[in-house]
């Protein structure tokens, strides 16, 4: 990739990741319950899951490249469009609300696991947003298969990341996503838009 692309897509990736999503939200409701150490497990298994599904893109954007050369273009526009839809569907969203059991059951490491790697694979919405925004970045002139290596390991460590930290701050992040989450969503939502606006036009 080239450069400046990589750093928009970085910068993306990193605001992508900041977004409430079941993954997320998983770190931060096991770190509140269980701890950030044994969370770690749900963030592999949720950082696995989200190189499957950046896979899966890759095959279906590739296969519709390979039929049309102009396909690239069509699936940025039609791409910025679902983004600027999922904005707007976050910026009406209600605030976050997380009611942890304290009589929760203790789980084993390899459900943690589970439970991060099928929360990143089962939303067929995930298959759907990596379909409209792994376009905007790609080169048609590069190899595909080097591009999705560079995106998927970028935002697996991005994801993880933010989830390992969501959890270590489970305590005080949660009750403050539950005050200002309407705020924080609009937020999100207004970048998503920006975002599913700004990125067709770049080259």
């Amino acid at each position: 990739m080239a450069w400046h692309t990589w750093l928009i897509y970085l910068v993306a990736a990193v605001g992508l990741s900041l977004t409430p999503g079941p993954n997320s939200l998983l770190a931060l409701t096991n770190g509140a319950l269980h701890g950030h150490r044994r969370t770690l497990w749900t963030v592999a298994g949720g950082a696995l899951g989200f190189v499957a599904v950046i896979a899966l893109s890759m095959l279906g954007i590739g296969a519709l490249l390979h039929a049309s050369a102009s396909a690239l273009l069509v699936l940025k526009w039609v791409g910025g469009a679902y983004l600027v839809w999922l904005g707007i569907q976050l910026w009406r969203a209600p605030p976050l609300q997380l009611k942890p059991s304290a009589d929760a059951p203790f789980p084993r490491r390899s459900q943690l696991f589970r439970q991060g790697l099928f929360a990143a694979v089962s939303n067929p919405k995930a298959l759907l947003f990596y379909g409209a925004f792994l376009p905007q970045f790609l080169d048609p002139a590069r190899s595909l298969l080097l591009q999705f290596a560079v995106m998927a390991a970028t935002f697996a460590v991005i994801e993880c990341v933010v989830e390992m930290l969501l959890a270590r701050m489970a305590h005080r992040i949660r009750p403050a996503l539950e005050r200002y989450g309407k705020r924080f969503n609009r937020v999100c939502g207004g970048a998503f838009a920006a975002m599913g606006v700004a990125l067709p036009m770049t080259r």
